[in-house]
């Protein structure tokens, strides 16, 4: 009897043994990507992103179907926002027009978490402004949320002062293809340069 469960025990360890060795040798998915990322992601590229549904100053309600069916830089912000938000959506234009440079079609989407002051004409002004392919979105305070929690975007307003407040926000750009969802963003520090060589980097990989 002992005999017996010593010939299964040491089975059981073949066994294992097996299945670490399967697992160690059989061929696991590889992050194509990986030599054109510069950060590191909790839980994965896959963590970030997914569906929304939002309005552009047309009034026509678009998804993320509707929307991101070219490389996108998406960038969360506000039209009021007296600094950071035009200077890092000048960088995006900058970075899209280097990259049409190098043969890619890249599209700009910004997306107002300022619904209250960002009406659709304030939003085609900006829009306008800032590129002439840009995308301006918004949507109601559930919608922005929504789409938000989807891209790990904090926002909120700050206290009304005068008629007149900031809204605190996430300042980085996100590069999102049509076919593979989020990929990777970008910080405020990165030049018009950077962002155009990560994402031709992407686009050279798909």
């Amino acid at each position: 009897m002992t005999r017996l469960y010593a010939i299964i025990a040491t089975a059981a360890v073949l066994v294992g043994l097996g299945a670490s060795a399967l697992w160690v040798l059989w061929p696991r998915p590889e992050d194509r990507f990986a030599q054109c990322r510069e950060s590191v992601i909790a839980g994965g590229a896959g963590a970030i992103g997914g569906p929304f549904a939002l309005t552009g100053p047309d009034g026509v309600r678009r998804t993320d179907a509707d929307i991101i069916t070219k490389p996108t830089l998406l960038y969360f912000g506000y039209a009021f926002c007296p600094d950071v938000c035009p200077m890092d959506n000048q960088r995006n234009a900058e970075a899209v027009d280097l990259l049409v440079t190098e043969g890619h079609d890249v599209q700009p989407v910004f997306i107002s978490v300022d619904p209250a002051r960002d009406t659709p004409e304030v939003l085609a002004d900006f829009a306008s402004w800032a590129h002439p392919r840009m995308i301006a979105l918004t949507g109601t305070e559930e919608e922005l949320r929504e789409a938000a929690r989807a891209y790990r975007v904090y926002f909120k307003a700050q206290e009304v002062v005068d008629d007149f407040y900031l809204v605190d926000h996430t300042t980085f750009t996100y590069l999102v293809l049509p076919d593979h969802g989020f990929v990777d963003f970008f910080r405020r520090e990165a030049t018009p340069a950077e962002v155009a060589e990560r994402t031709a980097c992407f686009l050279g990989l798909q």
